[in-house]
Formats: C-alpha cells, structure tokens, sequence
C-alpha cells in the first residue's frame, strides 16, 4: 500500500481538478470524501420516481468551455457530451411575452426594438473581447491579468449595481434581461457588483451558450475521476474527515470546504488572527430547490421558453428586485424569482419517453426551514398555466435540508459565500494567495476562495498551483 503524497478533502469539481492537477504533477493522490459518492453539488440522482434523473444541483454549465481548469481535461474522452439549446435562457413577461438570448447578439437587439442599440453596444464589445476578460474574472483576483487594460475597463463597468445598468433599457424586455442574470448573484439589484453578473453570463450565453450534460452533471465528476484514478490517484468514498489531526502524514493537504468547516477541523492549529478572519467570513441566502418528474413538457405560455434549458421566473425587473431585496432583509417573497431548467428539452433520455424532469429554485434566508414548493409552483403556473396538472412527482429540499445533504452549502448557500464586493476581491480573507491557510501545507479549493461558485475548477486550479509551487514542483499541466 502507496503512502499519499497529497491528501484532498472534499470531493466535488474543485476538490477533483485539484487532485488531477497534483497527481498529474507526480504526486501520490488520495481524496476523502464524506458521501457515499463523490461530486458535491454536481451530481445526478433519482430524486423522484424511477426512470427520471435529476441533477442534484449545478445543472446548466456556462463556464465550463470557458473555464482553463478543463482545457486539458478531454471530459469527452470519457463520455461527456454537451448539449446546447438553441437559446441560452428566456425571460416570460406574462401571456406570450418573453425575452430571450441565443448566439447571436443582433437577434437579441432585433427583438428588443427602442433597446436595440442600448444592446449592441453592451454586449458587442462584450463578447468580442470575452476572451481577454475572462483570465481576470476567473482568476484570483490577486494577480495582474494577462490583458489588463480589457479586464481593468469590465471590472470598473461591472462595479455598479444591476438596477443602475438596467437604465440603460427602456423596454421592460430589456430591463428583464438584466434582472434574471443579475439575480444569480444573490445579491440585492442595488447592490454594487450585482451589475456585473448580467455583464458576464450574458456574453457567456452569446459565446459558449448554456448547455446541459448529456444524462446529467455527474458525467463530469466520473471522467474527472476515472482520470484521477488513470495517474493512481484514490477516491474514497463514506470518508468523513472530522479534523486534520485525524489524517496521515502528506506533503500537502487541500480541502474543499468553506472557511466555516475549517473552523472546526483545524481548531487551535489556526493563528488566532486567522481564525478571526475565517470567522468574519459571510454566507449568502439559501436554496430552496424543487425537482418534478412530469406528464410532458412545461406549456409555457411564450413560445421561446419551450426551447431552452434555462428559464427565469419572476417577472419584471422591478418584482425580480422586491423579491432579491425580501430575501437579502431576511424575508420570504410570496413571488419569488425562480431558476427554472427543463435540461429534456435537448436531453429527453433524462426520462421516459415522452416524459420531462423539471427543477426550480428560489433564494431564501440563509438556514431557513421554509418550504417554498407551493409558491415556486405559483410562480410557474403563472407563466405556463396547466403545469400543475402535469406533476406526477415531486422532491424539495429546503435550505436546512441543502446543508444537511451538502456540508459546504451554509444554510443553503450553494455559491459558498455572499458575493458582495468585498468577498470577490478577498475571498475567503486578505491573504495574498487566496487558496494558501495559515498553515503550512495546508490549502482551501472550494467555492470560498475565487472566483467562487460554479463548475469550472478553477478554485481547485489554483489551490493546486499553490501547493505545487510550495513543494518546487512543475506545475506545467496545472493548465
């Protein structure tokens, strides 16, 4: 039996690229994680009745082509197929109004008519230059960009709120536009950097599109470990690891866990100050998430929602930004704004033929117990009247119920941490390398550390070069 050069934590995306990336660099592998699977919140599961697959929770994967983490990675080497719907996301209004973003920016600004203009010159340059922005967003936030000038112009154009760039619309398709990107931030629309998010997964959608995994997000996790396990690198799996004391002796140890669970595995080890730090650190709200299994497709009213994976649910920029505003105050919105994705739309093997798998959330207090079922169903209901009549099943997790299937999900919070200013530009603490601890040999991947939340590893990436550069190692295939 091999002795581990390096110990990972946590087996989700971030924990796997970081562990692919050390094991490519030579170094013996193991990886530890508490469930009895790995992938964290990517992850695909009959949650309803047999026949339908359900993704737990990462479900669409606009950053994935974009991500440097997977440039080489081959996931389709091992069965990976994404599936891109014809439009990115759509925006219902109410009867057969809708707005919607597909790969051409000239399509969108056509069917925006007086916001047209106002649209082109957004996200034109947006999207010719996404190339040259993205290094930065996707980095660390510490370093200088490869393009400064392009990432230094996106930064200070994203730094006002979502409610501020949405003036640039007069239309209430326009305005909507900003609103449902805006809202996958968590953050109230008048808080500053909520601006960027339209920004940034708006021209995603024009460049990369939105697409969906074939059978599911777990199809990620098992090539990233059949490649792991390809350079002698272990998963074990039911592992849960209650404090680093319990774990063998290796040269580096990288945990994708929140500030908050290394609070409690590393105890007295951490500096004080540190531990201060980490204690400071904010959560965002939480989840409340709802899978169905259903008769057929959803009969949304706007004919564009029926050809994408992606949805947003919520109406006018103005009850999308009551709603955000509820939950930031600590309240629960009668009409939530809800992430709606349909993947059988391009995937129908997700369920019986002629079935659909359906799942929505909406954002709640962080912790709360609250189930929001009936009012996301309203919501949806409004939108696509007769969805009702279609559920043959359902499963709800609430934001309680989210961290108890998921530790590194706070109260809920699936993007690790609230995504205020501060927490992009310091996240987890005002470390120079975000992905170093206190402690020597000991590093963070997960969401916590930037650039955040979603599939894209680059948080294990650059957990991963951290360690390699401590132990003078060649971090060449760390991409």
């Amino acid at each position: 039996m091999r002795a581990a050069d390096a110990i990972v934590v946590g087996a989700g995306p971030n924990g796997l690229v970081a562990a692919l990336l050390l094991a490519r660099a030579g170094l013996a592998v193991d990886v530890y994680e508490a469930a009895d699977e790995p992938g964290g919140g990517c992850r695909t599961a009959a949650l309803t009745l047999p026949g339908f697959r359900h993704d737990v929770c990462s479900a669409v994967h606009p950053l994935l082509l974009a991500s440097p983490a997977f440039r080489n990675i081959d996931l389709s080497a091992h069965g990976v197929r994404l599936l891109t719907p014809p439009l990115a996301f759509a925006h219902p209004l109410g009867g057969t109004r809708a707005v919607s973003v597909g790969p051409d920016v000239a399509d969108v600004a056509h069917g925006l008519g007086a916001d047209g203009q106002a649209y082109t010159e957004l996200y034109a340059p947006l999207v010719r230059n996404l190339d040259e922005i993205l290094p930065a967003f996707l980095g660390s936030m510490r370093d200088v960009p490869p393009h400064p000038i392009a990432a230094t112009g996106f930064a200070l154009r994203g730094l006002p709120s979502a409610q501020h760039l949405a003036r640039r619309f007069r239309t209430e398709e326009g305005r909507a536009l900003v609103a449902g990107t805006a809202a996958h931030s968590m953050l109230p629309l008048t808080a500053p950097l909520s601006g960027v998010f339209p920004r940034l997964f708006t021209a995603l959608a024009h460049r990369y599109g939105w697409p969906v995994v074939e059978g599911g997000s777990a199809a990620i996790v098992d090539a990233l470990v059949a490649e792991l396990t390809a350079t002698d690198g272990r998963v074990q799996t039911n592992c849960l690891v209650k404090r680093l004391d319990e774990l063998p002796p290796a040269r580096a140890v990288v945990l994708d866990v929140t500030p908050r669970q290394l609070l409690g595995m590393a105890g007295d080890s951490l500096p004080s100050g540190y531990r201060r730090a980490l204690a400071r650190y904010r959560y965002g709200p939480g989840v409340c998430k709802v899978d169905w299994a259903l008769v057929g497709p959803v009969p949304w009213s706007a004919e564009s929602c029926r050809r994408t994976a992606t949805v947003h649910v919520g109406g006018k920029f103005e009850e999308i930004a009551r709603s955000e505003a509820d939950v930031n105050a600590g309240r629960h919105p009668d009409r939530p704004y809800c992430l709606v994705t349909q993947p059988c739309v391009v995937d129908p093997g997700r369920a019986p033929e002629g079935r659909h798998t359906l799942w929505a959330y909406c954002h709640v207090p962080n912790g709360s117990p609250v189930d929001m079922t009936e009012r996301i169903e309203a919501q949806v209901e409004h939108f696509a009247p007769g969805f009702r009549d279609l559920i043959l099943d359902r499963s709800t997790f609430t934001a309680v119920a989210t961290e108890e299937h998921n530790p590194s999900y706070v109260g809920g919070d699936i993007n690790a941490g609230a995504a205020t200013l501060r927490q992009m530009v310091l996240r987890p603490t005002a470390r120079w390398n975000p992905y170093r601890t206190a402690m020597k040999g000991v590093y963070l991947c997960s969401a916590a550390t930037p650039p955040g939340g979603g599939v894209h590893g680059m948080c294990g990436l650059g957990a991963a070069r951290a360690a390699l550069r401590d132990l003078g190692l060649d971090g060449a295939n760390a991409a």
